[in-house]
């Protein structure tokens, strides 16, 4: 195998405002949940069912700026990034393990309190637009 890819695109609504930390060396971390649904027809009782995914987010350094001044819980954006799982110890000296998605670039679709009266304005944040560090280049979106 030549290479590998670690890429993730979700469009979903925030379950929480954000959480922001900073940390001693000053630099800030945003962390959040993130629901997206797939609605689809029950095979067995035809019915119209909708499962929810639940996505920890975490948003590093100047993106967590944005995050902060402009991210409100039920507020559906689009993000890119790219899964890490690390583990830590609990405060009674558990191993935990936790999957995160780390966000290089986010477009906010609709404004906090508002989702659901979209305005159709969406703004455009990306990793290299506001701390001098990207992973990827930012995309023109195709919406």
């Amino acid at each position: 195998m030549a290479g590998s890819v670690n890429k993730v695109i979700l469009v979903g609504n925030l379950g929480k405002d954000p959480e922001i930390r900073t940390l001693e060396n000053g630099v800030k971390k945003a962390s959040f949940s993130l629901a997206t649904s797939e609605v689809f027809k029950d095979k067995v009782s035809g019915d119209k069912r909708t499962e929810t995914e639940w996505h920890n987010i975490v948003i590093w350094r100047g993106l967590a700026d944005i995050a902060e001044k402009y991210l409100r819980k039920g507020q559906q954006i689009y993000l890119e990034g790219k899964i890490k799982s690390r583990q830590y110890k609990d405060k009674d000296g558990n191993q935990r393990y936790i999957t995160e998605v780390v966000a290089d670039n986010f477009v906010m679709m609709s404004r906090g309190a508002d989702a659901q009266n979209n305005t159709g304005n969406s703004t455009d944040h990306s990793a290299n637009d506001h701390d001098g560090y990207s992973n990827s280049p930012t995309d023109d979106l195709p919406f």
